[in-house]
């Protein structure tokens, strides 16, 4: 899962990019992690309203790394997925790469469709490497946020959240963290879920998930991981009974974690049987 704007090979763009980063860094750890000589990938696009033109940035940003097949795979309404053969290119590939956009067009969607059970079988079952940035590493999680930017996320309520497509369970993701200050929703959104954990990644930094549960950070920037089951007291059960306020918690915890750092995703939620 990347926190977007990952390097494809251009300029580092901000000073500490230009000190920390190596162009293509991500892709190629995403590339190596798959571990076949000439792989193919499907690139889906759906979250961005400009597939075509995504889909050929991803194409020459790989074209630097190695050899590899790209498919592109696109939906714009739900009825295309349920009447085309995606489930079944998604069984004929080595890894699947969501690029960004809306998060919230990838679960309305996807959501229930033959597409994403394939994908989760083959997940589960197989050596499928599945990559996101952006909206579509933010998908991948549970709960996700769809909606409450910087100019109201310090207020009870105003952060919405829904379920994601569900490859982490009770593990919240949001992107472009440090760039667009986004510490205040994920607070909100761990307050209200002390269960979770939240990933905030900042831009060209990602983090790699084995085994469902391990956790290693890759790529130029921070990792804020924020826990929840030590918060002793918030005021985000009160929003909406009696008007807004300001959000209030006690006793978050936060980690800040950069390159080769690593953590274990707490099981506090045992599966059900």
């Amino acid at each position: 899962m990347i926190g977007g704007k990952e390097n494809k090979g251009e300029e580092p763009r901000t000073k500490v990019q230009k000190e920390t980063s190596e162009p293509l860094s991500i892709l190629r750890t995403f590339i190596e992690l798959i571990n076949k000589e000439k792989p193919k990938i499907a690139v889906v696009t759906t979250a961005s309203s400009q597939g075509p033109t995504m889909f050929e940035e991803y194409k020459k940003a790989f074209s630097q790394i190695g050899e590899q097949t790209l498919e592109h795979i696109h939906h714009n309404v739900r009825e295309e997925i349920l009447n085309d053969d995606s489930a079944k290119q998604i069984q004929e590939v080595d890894a699947i790469f969501f690029t960004g956009g809306d998060q919230l067009k990838l679960t309305t969607l996807y959501g229930g469709t033959n597409f994403l059970l394939s994908l989760k079988q083959r997940y589960i079952n197989d050596h499928l490497v599945i990559g996101g940035t952006s909206a579509g590493a933010m998908a991948m999680s549970t709960p996700m946020i769809f909606a409450g930017n910087e100019d109201v996320q310090q207020i009870t309520g105003e952060i919405k959240i829904t379920t994601g497509l569900e490859f982490l369970k009770d593990v919240c993701v949001d992107t472009h963290f440090v760039d667009r200050s986004r510490m205040i929703r994920m607070a909100q959104v761990i307050a209200s879920n002390p269960t979770c954990i939240g990933v905030g990644l900042e831009e060209d930094t990602a983090v790699i998930i084995k085994n469902g549960i391990e956790a290693e950070v890759s790529g130029s920037g921070v990792l804020v991981l924020v826990e929840g089951d030590k918060i002793t007291k918030s005021n985000t059960e009160t929003a909406g009974k009696d008007g807004k306020h300001a959000v209030s918690i006690r006793n978050l915890v936060i980690h800040l974690l950069a390159k080769g750092n690593t953590f274990i995703i707490k099981q506090n939620n045992p599966p059900h049987i």
